[in-house]
């Protein structure tokens, strides 16, 4: 498998969502399951069929975080050798040149992409377009919608 790229807080999020899912849910599902099973008759046991459908997915949501952080690069832009070029984990606000708009977006991995938190993942149209670029270039980027063009007015590296 391939290198994960993560932010530090990404990487911390994995394993705060790791921990909570190996010290309370996996304990609880296995506590539902206990009772449906004290219950008797398993072959008509709506409970115990949903705490055993909870727990495949608990155990399936560990081992693919746990790849994750294996496989995590843990990336601080802060001590990337970046001369002002827009890289993952940067912050850039940009200017959309068809409506004038200023927009700011953290450059982010795909686990940690959330639009409404102004991040977008590093495989996004828009951030392969701005990636290696500086404050004053000018992004062209293939969207959904078209080609659009984004003025890099500041990058900053948090």
């Amino acid at each position: 498998m391939s290198k994960y790229p993560l932010t530090k807080h990404g990487a911390a999020l994995l394993r705060t969502e790791l921990h909570r899912l190996k010290t309370v849910e996996r304990p609880a599902v296995i506590q539902a399951i206990a009772e449906a099973r004290a219950q008797g008759d398993l072959s008509e046991n709506a409970e115990y069929d949903a705490a055993k459908e909870r727990q495949s997915f608990i155990e399936g949501r560990i081992i693919e975080v746990e790849a994750k952080l294996g496989n995590a690069q843990v990336i601080d832009p802060l001590l990337l050798d970046s001369d002002g070029r827009c890289v993952f984990g940067s912050t850039v606000e940009i200017q959309d040149l068809a409506s004038d708009e200023i927009l700011t977006y953290q450059i982010v991995g795909e686990d940690e992409a959330d639009l409404k938190a102004s991040k977008i993942s590093v495989i996004s149209p828009l951030a392969r377009g701005l990636i290696g670029k500086s404050a004053g270039d000018v992004a062209e980027v293939q969207a959904p919608g078209g080609k659009r063009e984004y003025e890099i007015i500041d990058v900053r590296y948090e």
